[in-house]
């Protein structure tokens, strides 16, 4: 049997998940974030493994990534028959996504206070 070591999560991993959830990132896009950000590059399996998600979670969440233009994947062929299997790393530096989520944060909260000062409005022409 071959030997491997796969990284695994620890307290500042998790908050720094907690804090991408609290950015409304899912779950499974968040642990997927983390654990990228911490390798130069992993398989679906070490993902799988180190982010402590199952594989149906892991290509949801590789769909995602993908989405935001945030991944970069590519195939290595395993030896003999079979799929190739896809390696994945992140595409852009982790700062340029923060910064992303910033400016996507900022534009929610206007929205937000937009639709709060309309009912505001609503409601004292009523009065």
């Amino acid at each position: 049997m071959r030997s491997s070591e796969v990284r695994v999560f620890d307290d500042t991993d998790l908050e720094f998940i907690d804090i991408l959830r609290n950015l409304n990132l899912s779950r499974n896009v968040a642990s997927t974030l983390a654990f990228l950000s911490n390798v130069n590059e992993a398989t679906s399996k070490d993902l799988e493994l180190g982010s402590q998600l199952r594989q149906p979670e892991v290509s949801i969440a590789m769909r995602e990534l993908r989405n935001f233009g945030w991944l970069a994947e590519r195939e290595i062929k395993k030896e003999g028959k079979g799929r190739p299997m896809k390696v994945y790393k992140l595409a852009v530096p982790m700062g340029e996504i923060v910064k992303h989520l910033e400016r996507q944060t900022k534009e929610d909260t206007l929205r937000i206070m937009k639709n709060i000062e309309k009912l505001k409005m609503l409601k004292f022409q009523k009065e």
